[in-house]
């Protein structure tokens, strides 16, 4: 089976926070993506608000559930206690843990998962009893797999920031496809299922998912809110599901 797609609407809130105002509406867009067929929506609420706010998790939790109910919410970000709080408020059927400092413009590494692991595994255990998938960021090293099994998580996401960093040049783009190829191999001899996301076009999706066929998901949101400017919403939807091999 093909990856799923998960829309990332965190830009589509950001340009929302521009003016004081409703418009684009976060829940409206996000709509439009489920009904073109994407199989779910990914927000990284960050601290400060800047893009996704509190306030849209509990209405896009109520449009999956009344409208969607086949689609799944995944909540990303860095796991302070807040963070796990508002997951457990509002139940998402995925977490995605993030390294992220509060200061940065947006997710650019993965975990330590052998430095890290002391701090992680009580989270994914505790977000585990709570019923979610948890996912942890990974950068392409397939070193880390066995510790990011250890803590109990149950997939990695691959970090593709640098693979779609090399949009212009093939050579470069052909190595880290490869090292994302093979920290995914390790992923799955570790028993972890794999994700992807950052950096994701039409253009350079079928390719990872020719290097990874076994990849559940991929959560995209700055390359598709790009090309929704030019192909609307539902076009868009259309375009990175086939990318996708749909």
């Amino acid at each position: 089976m093909p990856a799923k797609l998960s829309v990332n609407l965190n830009a589509i809130a950001m340009l929302r926070n521009r003016r004081d105002l409703p418009w684009p509406s976060v829940i409206g867009v996000g709509r439009l993506a489920l009904a073109a067929g994407a199989h779910g929506l990914t927000v990284h609420p960050r601290p400060d608000e800047r893009h996704t706010r509190h306030s849209d998790l509990p209405e896009i939790r109520a449009l999956i559930d009344d409208e969607f109910p086949q689609a799944e919410f995944n909540i990303e970000g860095y796991p302070s206690e807040d963070f796990l709080a508002l997951v457990e408020k509002h139940q998402p059927e995925q977490v995605t843990l993030v390294p992220d400092d509060p200061a940065q413009a947006t997710s650019d590494h993965g975990w330590n998962f052998a430095a890290d692991s002391a701090f992680l595994t009580p989270v994914v255990r505790r977000l585990k009893k709570s019923g979610f998938r948890v996912s942890l960021f990974s950068d392409a090293d397939p070193v880390g797999m066995a510790a990011a099994r250890d803590t109990g998580a149950d997939r990695i996401e691959l970090y593709t920031g640098p693979y779609g960093s090399y949009h212009s040049d093939s050579e470069k783009a052909a190595k880290e496809l490869e090292r994302l190829g093979k920290t995914a191999d390790a992923a799955f001899a570790a028993g972890l299922q794999v994700n992807a996301g950052h950096d994701l076009t039409v253009d350079n999706l079928p390719a990872l998912a020719r290097r990874i066929p076994a990849l559940a998901e991929v959560s995209i949101g700055h390359g598709l809110t790009a090309d929704a400017l030019e192909y609307g919403m539902t076009g868009t939807v259309g375009r990175f599901l086939k990318a996708c091999g749909w």
